[in-house]
């Protein structure tokens, strides 16, 4: 893969992640960021006042700077601007972001240097990764103090991680004999202009969110059979007449996860009419949350390979004060893929509720011995717990906009809390459907010995590797938690 040149996808940056020398810079895209540095350096010289080039920054933009002042200009932006607060984000989403920033300035449309591109490139590689705070950005001009602190460790300042720990910058440059780099004009603006802040939290929340649009459909065939439910409202002719790609798919697989059930066919002679809504409208519900899933995968890879600084320098003679940087664009489809990821958990939290009513052939609580034992009583309660958690967290910070800069950036998109609240959700998630998985593996214990699909046994299997049958009371938070362990670490087949 090229920085710059190639279109990257969610999935290339993940895989970046992981193995950084996956991604280089080849000889196209060295010329592309060597002409924008030229533009920026004739601009300089030719002594034309252009934002962010020989300016102040923001509404400071009145304000000229000299040719000599320009590396204390450049140095002043990234120490004022590095002011976040609160945990760092995990290391992964530090490289994210650093992938992310490293395509986008490789475009040549913003006036950073090889040197400083390279050097990014070169702690990727050597595992030296700067250290953000999560809290500070409004999604403005994008990512200001996120991306400033990302870019501390260029001019040996700030702190990085180096395996699993933290380290002071310093000490890290010197034990590798790098130096740190003094920025040339538009190098500081062109680094933390950006939404690579945003964009990291959303693609690793897809990352997270379509694995778990897929468990979420094992597991709810999974209740499902043990509920002895009905396949019908998952033919395929019901799904043509209402033809939303979201539905029709999971439709699709819901028939693929229940083929021959042995429970589905003890089914088929009783008296019951049609199972509640948490059964029968698993397609529409899911289906509506995988659409979103691809709308946001959609603007995410969109802005994968964007510019997003500002100015935007197209030549020598043209640069445009813009607002590619506003995270809006982002922010909207954060907020609509957290309700997504939220309506998953309420509907799965449902389908638990119905597994502990007693009726149709299973006991009340999923337990035998109901009284002396409390059974599977209270997890739900930990799953109701949550999927109210996520009703709060699903209130769109993108619906929410403070003006900043005195009055400058008068529009902000908020799209940091957009993409920290969305993986929250989807931390949620685990648990809420780690809790269905429980339920419906006990489910299926007082349905034997009727045998589920091929695919619904081996997930049981791998469940029951882990959790054993609740026979009498016992400590079941360690088995929730062991479930999600299994959800964490994809051990579940879901396809």
């Amino acid at each position: 893969m090229i920085y710059g040149v190639d279109v990257f996808s969610f999935h290339d940056v993940l895989e970046i992640c992981k193995t950084p020398d996956k991604a280089k810079l080849n000889k196209a895209a060295k010329e592309q960021i060597l002409k924008s540095q030229k533009n920026v350096r004739e601009i300089v010289e030719s002594d034309r006042t252009v934002y962010g080039i020989n300016t102040g920054f923001g509404p400071l933009c009145d304000v000229k700077i000299s040719e000599e002042e320009t590396a204390q200009l450049q140095y002043n932006l990234i120490i004022s601007h590095a002011v976040g607060v609160g945990k760092p984000i995990y290391k992964e989403l530090s490289k994210i972001m650093m992938i992310a920033k490293v395509h986008a300035l490789s475009k040549g449309f913003s006036g950073v240097s090889l040197e400083v591109i390279e050097r990014l490139i070169l702690m990727l590689e050597k595992d030296i990764i700067p250290v953000v705070p999560e809290q500070g950005s409004v999604g403005a001009s994008g990512d200001l103090a996120p991306l400033a602190h990302l870019v501390l460790p260029l001019l040996g300042l700030g702190k990085v991680w180096v395996g699993n720990e933290i380290f002071e910058t310093a000490e890290i440059l010197e034990k590798n004999n790098l130096e740190p780099l003094v920025l040339g004009p538009k190098e500081g603006l062109g680094l933390i202009n950006g939404t690579q802040f945003i964009l990291a939290h959303a693609i690793k929340g897809l990352e997270k969110f379509e694995y778990l649009l897929d468990l979420a459909d094992m597991t709810a065939a999974m209740s499902i059979e043990a509920y002895r439910g009905s396949a019908s409202p998952f033919k395929k002719e019901l799904h043509e007449i209402r033809p939303f790609e979201g539905s029709k798919k999971v439709a699709a697989r819901m028939l693929k996860f229940l083929k021959s059930s042995e429970n589905l066919k003890a089914h088929e002679y009783c008296d019951r009419v049609q199972d509640p809504y948490s059964m029968r409208c698993v397609p529409q519900v899911h289906g509506a949350s995988r659409n979103a899933f691809e709308h946001l995968k959609m603007m995410a890879e969109t802005e994968l390979n964007s510019v997003t600084d500002n100015p935007i320098v197209l030549s020598a003679e043209e640069s445009i004060s813009g607002g590619n940087f506003h995270g809006q664009l982002m922010a909207l489809p954060l907020d609509y893929a957290t309700l997504a990821a939220a309506e998953l958990g309420n509907i799965s939290d449902r389908r638990s509720y119905l597994l502990l009513e007693g009726k149709y052939g299973l006991p009340r609580l999923l337990t035998e011995s109901s009284g002396l034992n409390s059974g599977f009583m209270i997890p739900q309660y930990t799953s109701a717990a949550l999927v109210t958690e996520n009703k709060t967290l699903c209130f769109p910070a993108s619906a929410d906009s403070i003006p900043t800069s005195l009055g400058q950036e008068d529009h902000v998109s908020m799209g940091s809390i957009s993409g920290r609240k969305f993986n929250q959700v989807l931390g949620n998630l685990v648990n809420i459907l780690a809790v269905e998985l429980m339920f419906a593996a006990q489910g299926l214990e007082f349905r034997r010995p009727a045998k589920c699909s091929k695919i619904i046994e081996e997930n049981f299997e791998i469940l029951r590797s882990k959790v054993a049958k609740l026979e009498d009371d016992r400590l079941i938070g360690q088995d929730m938690l062991a479930i999600a362990e299994l959800i964490n670490e994809r051990k579940f087949i879901v396809n």
